[in-house]
Parts: structure tokens; C-alpha cells; sequence
């Protein structure tokens, strides 16, 4: 118990140190109890990037996508509820469904009435259900390297352990960043590979991703992805707005053939992109073509 409560002290203040060194580098907007923080860039149209689970806005940013977007757009990037600097008030499921209606409200707030919405890979199914729920507000939506169709996925029943209440939060305090910490290099060769991890993604802190905090945000996504596919994909041929599908053609993570490329067929409107060489992290390996499926989407939504 001693090592325990020693390890919880030493991860406590790691966190509280990588949040001093990483201050916010936007603005907050306070939406029913939950603080979200967002970055915003440039005048045009405007663009909602929504970030995949572990992840917050210093990876759409180290990527080079806000700067080649906001040529274009007004950006507006989230820290989804639990990531970065944003908030995620305990007693809710923040699923899909939840997370659609907060930034439904925060883009109202922000004076947004319609949006280009792109999600990778979570987010990607927040910016579905934003779309099915809220058409109106998406112009357009573009979905990179998502999970759209519930699969057999041992890796996140693993992952969904420190969100199990008592004893999931005694991990997330104490073995959870630890062990983070560990897998990091091989986590990030699953997600990046094929394609080499680029020198631009030692801007994203990993620090802040492995706090207790963002590690049971992790854990509770994890434990709703095959939940949320199965209830959403169903409704997947409703939508009316233009859709750009992209992911790496050797994603790792998720089966393109599987995911993307079935979404593809049930959406009548959609465009498949599919990047030869890259991975899930198709955003950073690739930023072009990500504004390529961006600029195919909008296009054919006006």
C-alpha cells in the first residue's frame, strides 16, 4: 500500500507539472458544467476539428493541418471533454450522443451556425453523431481513420480498465501513467506505422496524455467504441450532406477495408480516400491530402 500511495503522490504532481509547462493555448467557453478549451485560426468558412481518443490539440496543430487550413476557413479545434485543458465532469457517459449535443451548444455559443466538421478516429464518431443528431449545423463532415462498425477488439477491453470505478481509479492513479509511459515508443509505431513517427509530433506533450485524468477519459472511450458503432450504424445512409472519407491504406489500428471502405458503400454521397504509405495517423503523415478530402467535402456541400 505504501508503494501505492507513493506512486499516487509522485503522479499527482507530474500531472500538475506538465500542466504548468503546458498552459492553454486558447480560449474556454463554458458549456452545461463542462469547461472546453478551443483554439481558433483563421477567417472563412468555418472548420471543426475534433481530436481521437488520447489525443488534444497539439496534435491537429503539430500536424501542420490548422495552419493549411486556415488559408480557408475559420478553424475551431476542440479538447474534447477530458483531453488537454477541457473538462469532463464525472457522473455522465460522454458518448458520441453527449459529446454531439456539448459541442452543438459550444459552437452556438462560439456564433457558428453551419461547420465543415472533421473527427479522427473517436472523434470521428463524435462528428457523426453531431451529424446525425444535428444536420442542420454540418455542412459537410469529413471522417478520418474512424471506427464505424462494431469488430471483435480484445486491445480495448485492456484499455478499458481504469475506467472501472474504486479499483480502476486506484490504476489510473497509481500503475496506469506508469505503465503509459512504458508502451509510449510501441504504441506509437502501431499508430504512425507504416510511416515513421515525424520529428514534428515531438511538439504533442505526451506528458499531459498520461495524466490520471486523461487516462480515464482514455480508458471510458475505449470502453464505449463498439457500443457506440453498434447503436450509430444503422443510421449511417440518412445522412444528406456531403461526406469525405480518408485513412491510411495500412492503418494498424483499424481495418480501412472494414471500416472506411463499408461506410464508403453505405453513404451514397461519400468520397473514399484512401492514402497509400499511411497509417492511422493519417493527419500527420499526410496533412494534404487530409486538406484534400476536407476541401472534396466542402466543395460539394456548398
Amino acid at each position: 500500500m505504501g508503494v501505492l500511495a507513493a506512486s499516487a503522490v509522485v503522479n499527482h504532481r507530474l500531472a500538475r507539472q506538465a500542466e504548468r509547462r503546458n498552459p492553454p493555448a486558447g480560449r474556454f467557453v463554458e458549456v452545461d458544467g463542462v469547461r472546453l478549451h478551443y483554439l481558433e485560426r483563421g477567417e472563412g468558412p468555418a472548420l471543426v476539428l475534433l481530436h481521437g481518443n488520447g489525443s488534444m490539440i497539439q496534435d491537429f496543430a503539430s500536424s501542420g493541418l490548422i495552419d493549411l487550413a486556415a488559408r480557408r476557413h475559420r478553424v475551431i479545434v476542440f479538447d474534447r471533454p477530458g483531453y488537454g485543458h477541457s473538462t469532463r465532469p464525472r457522473g455522465r457517459v460522454w458518448s458520441p450522443d453527449a459529446q454531439a449535443e456539448l459541442f452543438q451548444a459550444a459552437l452556438e455559443r462560439l456564433g457558428v451556425s453551419q461547420a465543415v466538421v472533421l473527427g479522427h478516429s473517436w472523434g470521428a464518431s463524435v462528428a457523426l453523431a453531431l451529424a446525425l443528431k444535428h444536420p442542420q449545423t454540418v455542412r459537410a463532415l469529413v471522417l478520418a481513420s474512424g471506427y464505424y462498425y462494431p469488430t471483435a477488439r480484445v486491445d480495448m477491453a485492456l484499455l478499458s480498465g481504469p475506467a472501472v470505478p474504486l479499483l480502476g481509479d486506484v490504476a489510473r492513479y497509481t500503475i496506469a501513467p506508469i505503465a503509459s509511459r512504458l508502451i509510449w515508443p510501441l504504441l506509437m509505431r502501431k499508430i504512425f506505422g507504416p510511416a515513421p513517427v515525424p520529428a514534428k509530433f515531438k511538439a504533442f506533450p505526451r506528458e499531459m496524455a498520461v495524466r490520471p485524468s486523461q487516462i480515464h477519459a482514455e480508458a471510458a472511450e475505449s470502453a464505449l467504441l463498439i457500443p457506440s458503432a453498434a447503436a450509430m450504424c444503422k443510421d449511417y445512409a440518412s445522412l444528406t450532406m456531403p461526406v469525405a472519407i480518408i485513412a491510411g491504406a495500412e492503418d494498424r489500428l483499424i481495418d480501412p477495408a472494414a471500416q472506411s471502405l463499408r461506410l464508403h458503400q453505405a453513404i451514397a454521397q461519400s468520397s473514399l480516400h484512401l492514402v497509400p504509405g499511411s497509417g492511422h495517423m493519417v493527419h500527420q503523415t499526410d496533412p494534404e491530402a487530409v486538406m484534400g478530402a476536407i476541401h472534396a467535402a466542402s466543395d460539394g456541400g456548398r
